[in-house]
């Protein structure tokens, strides 16, 4: 496993201390860094393209935030994992909603930050348990809409989208349930048809906010 790596943050200390220890890990390549979103977005044209962006949220000129939105729209194939400091509810939902696909603390420890990258690396979503713990706090009841859409689900879709939220990738869910991994695309896609959502973060988002199981 190669996994390559920026590392995204103002701060030049946090920064370097974050490379340094990554560049520790034999199975991560560190192919560039950045201070801010728009030096991140000058430097992935000239750089060997990245599998997993370590975030920053709070930055000048460009924040994380935005600068998760215009990864996923021009960048897709790149991997996501917001590191931050902040846990309240006002920053994971707009950085979850922009196409996150991890939530990580800052104070998290350096073994949860190794797992973290290597599971948004292999396309399952990691959110950190004191996010994990707030969003759950802040469970709403679904609208009209949304109860429609739930109850529009086939069961087995519903099995899908559980397994989703449990951070199984495809072929851990079509192992779990006794399908192919063929059939499970096309649940998934038939989940992102009926809900309001457009990727595997989003749903299981929506899974766990709507206490889907």
């Amino acid at each position: 496993m190669n996994i390559k790596l920026i590392v995204v943050d103002d701060h030049h200390v946090v920064r370097q201390g974050l490379i340094f220890f990554l560049e520790k890990n034999s199975h991560f390549s560190i192919v560039g860094e950045a201070s801010n979103g728009k030096e991140l977005l000058g430097l992935l044209e000239e750089c060997e393209t990245p599998d997993v962006i370590l975030l920053d949220l709070s930055m000048p000129i460009l924040d994380g935030t935005l600068t998760t939105k215009k990864l996923k729209a021009q960048y897709p194939e790149i991997s996501i994992l917001i590191l931050t400091s902040f846990e309240g509810e006002e920053h994971v939902i707009p950085a979850i909603q922009a196409g996150a696909d991890g939530y990580c603390i800052k104070d998290t420890t350096p073994e949860d930050l190794v797992t973290a990258i290597e599971n948004v690396y292999e396309g399952k979503k990691n959110i950190d348990p004191k996010v994990a713990s707030h969003l759950l706090k802040h469970v709403q009841k679904p609208s009209d809409e949304e109860v429609l859409a739930i109850e529009s689900l086939t069961r087995r879709e519903r099995e899908v989208l559980i397994e989703i939220a449990s951070g199984k990738n495809n072929r851990e869910i079509a192992e779990c349930l006794y399908i192919t991994e063929k059939t499970v695309k096309t649940h998934i896609t038939n989940i992102f048809s009926k809900l309001p959502v457009h990727d595997r973060t989003q749903a299981a988002l929506f899974a766990v906010k709507h206490q889907i199981k």
